[in-house]
Order: C-alpha cells, then sequence, then structure tokens
C-alpha cells in the first residue's frame, strides 16, 4: 500500500538586502533589519494507519451507509481526503470517535495485529483463572468469586478452585476504582487475598494464593465432558467454553464417546461461553441435531456493497456433514445425536457463537434454554490488517504482505446473523425458557449432577421434581468478570467474506 503522507509547509524564507551608494562615507549609520522568524518545516504527517482504517470500514462496516464520513462521496478529491485524514493523529480516537456507528457495541481494534490474532485463536497471556466480580452491598467495593480454572495453567497448580472467593490483591481491598489495575493490568504474578462468606457478610480468612501469567497459553475450550446416568436416561454433559477454530475434531470426538455410550438427552454448558467461530458452531449445532447439509442452520446479511459481491445463497451456512479442513480439523465425519431436545445453560455470559447454537437449533428442535438472558450479539467480524492486495483480510499466511510500517488489526462488525425462519431480533440477550441465576453461596462442581445448573437440566430430563430447591440465596450479579471486561472475547468470526471481498479494497486505492 502506498505511503499517504501530508507536507505541511510552516513557512517560506524571507531575505532583505541593502545597495550601498557609493558617494556615501564610508562610515554611517547602519540601518538593522529584523529578518523574520523562519518556523522549522513540520514533519509530514503519517496517515497510513487512518487511511487503512477508513478504506476498510467504508467498504465492510456493516453500518457504513449511517456514518456520514465513510460515505463513498464524502470527499470530492484525493487532498480533501487527506487532509481529513491528518487532522486526526490518534489511530485510537480517529477509529472511535469518526468511523463507528452509535449502536455499535463490539468493534474492537489492536496496534499489534499478532497479539490480537492470537487471542482470537484462544492464545493469551494469563493465569488461567477465570472469576465474576460483584459489588459488596451498595458499596463500591468488590469481591470475586471462581468460575472455572483453565486447565495446565498456573492457576491449575495452585489451592484454589470453583466456589472460593477474594476480596484483594497484594493487600489492597478490590473496588470499582482499581480491580482493572490490580487483576487485569501490567502486574504478571499478584497475590489473592482470599476470603469466606457467612451470615451474609464476607471476610478475609487469612489464606493466600499467588498466581503468575504465562505468555501463550491456550485454553482448552472442552473443560468437562461426561456421561451421567439418571434412571433410564444416559445424560451427556459438555462444557464448551470458546468456539476455538480447529476444535472440531475435538468435539467430534466427545460426541463420538456420547454415541458409544448410549446417550439419550444433551445439556450442553454454555454458560461462560463468548463466543467465537461461526464454523465451528456450525459443526457442533449438527453433531447435537442433524448433518442434513441440505438445511440452512444461519444466513449473513452485510452491507449493500459486500451483499453484492454474492449470489444468491452463497451466504447460506447449512449444517455440515464432516469436521472439514479448515484450521487443522481432518474431514472426519460428525458422530452427531440426532436429537429431538438439547438443555443449553446459558447466561450473560453467553454470547456471539453460543447464542447463534440457540437460535440456529429452535426451527428444528426443542431447545430448553436455562439460566439468564444471555448477552446480545447478532452480529460478526472479522480481522482486518494492512494488506490491500488481499482486501485487506488478515490471512496468516500472506503476513509478509502485510504493511510492515503499519502493524494495526481491526476488528468491525461486518455483519448481522439470522436462522432459517429469518429470526435476527436478539441484540438485547435470549430470554431463558427456565430461569435460574447463578448461586454465589452454592456454586457447586461443574459436571457434578447437584451442581445446581445441572441439576435443573437433569431435573427436566428426568421428569422428577421432589426434594429438591433451586431458591438462590446470593445471584450471581455481575459488574464484571475476567471475560466480559475484555470486548474482544464476545464474537462471530465470519469465513465467508474473506473469499470474495477482496476488490473492494483494492478498487479504492
Amino acid at each position: 500500500m502506498k505511503k499517504i503522507t501530508l507536507m505541511l509547509l510552516a513557512g517560506a524564507l524571507s531575505f532583505t538586502s541593502c545597495n550601498k551608494n557609493d558617494d556615501e562615507p564610508l562610515i554611517q549609520e547602519t540601518e538593522i533589519i529584523e529578518e523574520p522568524e523562519v518556523e522549522a518545516p513540520t514533519e509530514p504527517t503519517d496517515i497510513q494507519v487512518q487511511d487503512f482504517m477508513w478504506q476498510t470500514m467504508n467498504a465492510y462496516y456493516f453500518w457504513q451507509a449511517d456514518v456520514p464520513v465513510l460515505a463513498d462521496d464524502r470527499f470530492a478529491t484525493q487532498a480533501v481526503y487527506e487532509s481529513y485524514l491528518a487532522e486526526h493523529p490518534d489511530p485510537e480516537a480517529f477509529l472511535t470517535n469518526e468511523l463507528l456507528f452509535s449502536e455499535d457495541r463490539f468493534t474492537f481494534y489492536g496496534d499489534d495485529y499478532r497479539e490480537l490474532t492470537n487471542f482470537l485463536a484462544g492464545v493469551s497471556k494469563s493465569n488461567g483463572l477465570e472469576f465474576g466480580l460483584s459489588r459488596i452491598g451498595d458499596t463500591d467495593n468488590i469481591f470475586g468469586f471462581v468460575q472455572y480454572i483453565i486447565k495446565n495453567s498456573d492457576a491449575a497448580s495452585k489451592d484454589i478452585s470453583r466456589g472460593e472467593y477474594f476480596t484483594g490483591v497484594n493487600g489492597t481491598n478490590l473496588t470499582v476504582n482499581n480491580y482493572q489495575d490490580l487483576l487485569f493490568g501490567n502486574n504478571d504474578t499478584y497475590t489473592l487475598n482470599m476470603a469466606d462468606i457467612a451470615n451474609g457478610t464476607i471476610s478475609p480468612n487469612g489464606k493466600e494464593v499467588t498466581l503468575t501469567k504465562q505468555e501463550n497459553l491456550l485454553e482448552d475450550p472442552i473443560l468437562v465432558n461426561s456421561v451421567l446416568t439418571q434412571g433410564d436416561k444416559k445424560i451427556g454433559y459438555l462444557m464448551y467454553n470458546q468456539f476455538q477454530a480447529g476444535s472440531g475434531e475435538a468435539l467430534n470426538q466427545v460426541f463420538n464417546e456420547f454415541k458409544s455410550e448410549g446417550v439419550t438427552d444433551l445439556v450442553l454448558d454454555l454458560r461462560y461461553n463468548l463466543g467465537g467461530r461461526g464454523t465451528t458452531a456450525q459443526i457442533l449445532a449438527s453433531l447435537i441435531h442433524s448433518t442434513n447439509t441440505e438445511q440452512l442452520m444461519y444466513r449473513t446479511r452485510y452491507n449493500s456493497k459486500v451483499q453484492a459481491l454474492f449470489e444468491p445463497g452463497e451466504l447460506d451456512n447449512n449444517f455440515v456433514s464432516t469436521t472439514g479442513t479448515a484450521s487443522g480439523n481432518s474431514d472426519s465425519p460428525l458422530n452427531t445425536l440426532n436429537l429431538n431436545t438439547v438443555y443449553i445453560l446459558a447466561t450473560e455470559s453467553s454470547a456471539s457463537a453460543s447464542e447463534l447454537v440457540i437460535v440456529g437449533l429452535e426451527p428444528y428442535m426443542n431447545v430448553q434454554h436455562i439460566g439468564t438472558r444471555t448477552l446480545g450479539k447478532n452480529q460478526g467480524s472479522l480481522t482486518f490488517v494492512d494488506d490491500p492486495e488481499n482486501g485487506n483480510i488478515y490471512d496468516e499466511t500472506r503476513e509478509d504482505q502485510i504493511n510492515p510500517d503499519n502493524q494495526w488489526a481491526i476488528q468491525p462488525i461486518i455483519s448481522r446473523v439470522e436462522n432459517s425462519a429469518g429470526f435476527s431480533d436478539y441484540a438485547d440477550g435470549l430470554v431463558p425458557d427456565i430461569e435460574l441465576e447463578e448461586d454465589i453461596l452454592n456454586l457447586g462442581a461443574l459436571g457434578d449432577p447437584s451442581e445446581p445448573f445441572l441439576a435443573r437440566a437433569i431435573q427436566e430430563i428426568t421428569g422428577t421434581t421432589a426434594k429438591r430447591s433451586f431458591d438462590v440465596a446470593m445471584p450471581a450479579q455481575l459488574f464484571s468478570s475476567s471475560k466480559l471486561v475484555d470486548e474482544r472475547r464476545s464474537l462471530l468470526l465470519l469465513d465467508k467474506v474473506g473469499n470474495t471481498g477482496q476488490n473492494l479494497i483494492k478498487k479504492q486505492q
């Protein structure tokens, strides 16, 4: 991509001279003429990043028509366009203040595309502790409660487990003003000050747990899978925490085990799953319902320019019969359960691809959503970098083609999704069929039949209601969490536009 700069000349040099009359005396009063002060030339304004952002958003952004500055005819000349970009030297402020639509909650960006793409692949710097944060009464003090521990992480090797509480870090009490610095700042190692809850009061208990963040920690998205026998029912339980690319083979193996053990019912736990790859959502939905590739699971809708690139039906995403070959999958035939009913555990920490599985299955089977209202993300995104020959679409095989002087990446919302019935109206979240909040005082062990969410699903499956109360003593009303604090975690990653969108950027260069 050409480097676009503006040379701003601050001023011009002026020179004044005096002609000396030869008849005048050699010694005379000299008139001192002050030369004007000359300003140093201004450095060229480098607008490569801003140009990359504008070009990408103009071409792909779902709300391109609703942002006046992104209009195709917004700038009369190239010079006017470049001058506009130079007026916004801060790329982050330029994107957020100039280019984003007011209703956009989910577009994000980063000044290092490698860090961002690793993060989206499930690779991050983490100590492996996933937790929720809640206020202590009506105060600004907050406390944390452990939701789960990532396998093979630093936290997995320490004395800390689901259902424990903490109120401080390195001896400092957590508040709404300091928790981001204490828990998510640059401190790679910190010590949690643990606590107990008794009689509605949370108090330090003297226990300390020191955790260290690991570079390039890859989370196994399958946290728990098991088969539970309840009367004449064989219930498969799967806790899946991220729709990672390339995890189709592992999912298929889990469902192979379910089939071999004669599973009759399935509980899919997505309560902490904020999304991921749409193609992986297709695999999981097909493992549950059917491998009938003639049935539509969901359809994508883009802005008018992108939509025009596709023929009718090209944006249909059907159920699949294999794992495919993308991201290391080996095109294995799917071990589908062909169920008529599925029980999905979902909460405000369930979003995007998780919601897509729910709405994609609903026209074909009975989906029982147990939990709380979901986050509400009916939109998809794609990663863009400064690679105009590939339409600025990120491709890991083309990293040597990315502009070396611009390492920014943006992840804008480029589509809206709908199911086969045309339903896409869930920006406010999906309402549960059976409402149940997590109880901070009784989180239970994941996969254990007595854990409240799983127990409630088992109750529905078996029809037994005796002697079990699901009253919630202390609802997990989240102020934030280790996942929700980072908006990059709630996403639906798309694929199809990457095969046909190149000309949108090329034609504008």
